[in-house]
């Protein structure tokens, strides 16, 4: 019960730390592109994709066209449409091709990862950073760990990328509620769009 509290209270500080680092004018790009798009196609892998299609169902009771990468139903892709992609290490191979193929096709590609420098950040038209672990930070925390032991450094509670994948989570869902504002949608309004097969 102790380390999944202390664990609780790390993710509830990166997830503060994130908030505080975000710049206003990101979000205010990312909401805008989002309004203006024909349609938005969300993709990621693992739980960055697990965090994507839950961004996609939201949009989806926003009334805005949506769709998963690799679903069955997904339609082509073309120019007025926006690739929604999250990518903690910003180096997917999947995600990266994926992007690519978008880009020549006429989208836009829009992406939420931890690395600026990534070959993601780069083929983007907005990227935005969430700070967290990536496979990569946690190769050189596995080959750097017994120095760190020996300077006293505690390697973090929260395991693989789950604290970008939380802060994700919660920025989107933060994003939600300001598109809410912006096209006049209520909760009322997105309850209507609910699925009501339960």
């Amino acid at each position: 019960m102790k380390l999944a509290k202390q664990a609780i209270k790390e993710i509830l500080q990166h997830v503060k730390k994130v908030t505080e680092d975000i710049k206003g004018e990101q979000i205010e790009q990312l909401v805008k592109k989002l309004i203006s798009a024909r349609r938005v196609f969300v993709y990621g892998t693992g739980r960055s994709g697990l965090v994507s299609k839950a961004f996609a169902i939201r949009l989806s009771h926003l009334g805005m066209e949506v769709f998963a990468v690799g679903d069955t139903i997904t339609p082509p892709i073309g120019k007025g449409d926006v690739l929604f992609c999250v990518s903690g290490s910003g180096k997917t191979e999947s995600v990266v091709l994926l992007a690519k193929t978008a880009k020549k096709l006429g989208a836009e590609v829009i992406s939420i990862t931890s690395d600026t420098k990534s070959s993601l950040a780069k083929i983007s038209d907005i990227v935005l950073r969430i700070k967290g672990r990536t496979k990569n930070d946690i190769l050189k925390e596995e080959k750097d760990y017994l120095a760190a032991q020996i300077k006293g450094k505690d390697s973090p509670l929260s395991p693989m990328g789950t604290l970008f994948e939380d802060s994700c989570l919660l920025f989107l869902d933060g994003v939600v509620v300001e598109l809410m504002n912006r096209i006049g949608k209520t909760e009322k309004d997105m309850r209507k769009r609910h699925m009501n097969m339960e």
